[in-house]
C-alpha cells in the first residue's frame, strides 16, 4: 500500500460567496459537482480536470486557529505576470520566490479566510513586470 497522488485539500469559510469569488473568478477554478451533503459548500476543479482539488466548507464562526499545523496548500499554475498583476490589482499582498539556479517560479499569497496558498510557475515563464528574472 503507497499513496498516489495528492486527492484534495479543503478549507473553511464563513462567506462562501467571497471564497468563490476568490478562487474561481481571480484564478479559474470551476464550481463543480459535489454530493449532497448536509452542509453548505463547493468542489472546485482546476481547468480540464475531473475531481475536485480544493473543497469549501461553510464554518461559522471561523476556528481562532487559523492554519492549525498545515502550513499551505500548493497548486502548479500558468502565466505568472497575469498572476501577479490579478494580485496586485485585488490588492493581495504576495511574496515571489524563485528556487535557486533559475528554478521554478514560487508565488505565496492568503485566501480571504486565511488559507496560505501557494502557485508554481514553470521555470520558463517570464517574470512579471518590474520584477527581477533571478
Amino acid at each position: 500500500m503507497s499513496v498516489a497522488a495528492m486527492n484534495h485539500f479543503t478549507v473553511l469559510s464563513d462567506d462562501l460567496e467571497a471564497t468563490r469569488r476568490f478562487y474561481c473568478d481571480l484564478f479559474g477554478f470551476k464550481v463543480g459537482w459535489r454530493p449532497p451533503f448536509q452542509f453548505p459548500g463547493w468542489w472546485l476543479y482546476a481547468e480540464g480536470e475531473d475531481r475536485a482539488i480544493l473543497h469549501v466548507i461553510q464554518q461559522n464562526p471561523l476556528p481562532k486557529e487559523r492554519a492549525g499545523v498545515l502550513d499551505h496548500m500548493a497548486f502548479s499554475a500558468k502565466d505568472l505576470p497575469a498572476t501577479v498583476e490579478t494580485l496586485k490589482r485585488e490588492g493581495i499582498e504576495y511574496e515571489l520566490r524563485r528556487l535557486p539556479g533559475g528554478g521554478i517560479w514560487q508565488l505565496f499569497f492568503h485566501d480571504p479566510h486565511g488559507a496560505k496558498v501557494e502557485f508554481d510557475f514553470d521555470k520558463d515563464e517570464p517574470a512579471p513586470a518590474g520584477h527581477a528574472a533571478a
